[in-house]
């Protein structure tokens, strides 16, 4: 699961992982204690994400990652994760197509880990996030999260997903 923050990753996410009974991996639980920590994230919680996957994927439980995934060398990595696993890469990136919809949502949200700041409108639309290019960093299926209950359908009919 990937987007720009507030796009309802991990709304998306975390229902598909309950119904799959799947490894739930969201990089904000990673992230936030590192940097209350001190600790200068940059892609060391996209690393600690990964190995976790790694680890899951290598007992056959499948995982479900929710993570902006803003750079063509982390969407590279999770291509690479998959080939060494032999798993199946399904790339959902979710998007709030009407831009006063996102950015009640981004201002609406609420920090739900101890210590989380979640980043204001400001920082969502300058946020360093490179467009996904298809050639460069794969396929995905675009989710439109307007409405969630459409969103889970369509997520669900991606991964061919019984209901």
């Amino acid at each position: 699961m990937c987007g720009v923050p507030g796009s309802g990753k991990s709304t998306l996410a975390s229902a598909l992982a309950a119904q799959l009974q799947a490894a739930y991996l969201r990089v904000d639980v990673v992230e936030t204690p590192l940097i209350l920590a001190g600790v200068d994230v940059g892609p060391l919680g996209y690393q600690v994400v990964q190995e976790v996957a790694a680890s899951n994927l290598a007992l056959g439980i499948e995982v479900v990652i929710d993570l902006v995934d803003p750079w063509p060398e982390t969407r590279r990595r999770w291509r690479e994760l998959a080939a060494r696993s032999a798993a199946t890469l399904v790339v959902l990136e979710c998007v709030v197509p009407d831009p006063a919809e996102h950015r009640r949502r981004v201002e609406a949200r609420r920090p739900d880990l101890p210590g989380q700041v979640v980043p204001t409108w400001e920082e969502v639309t300058s946020c360093d996030y490179v467009l996904w290019d298809e050639e460069r960093d794969g396929p995905r299926t675009i989710v439109d999260m307007t409405d969630t209950a459409t969103a889970v359908t369509a997520a669900r009919s991606r991964l061919s997903l019984p209901g």
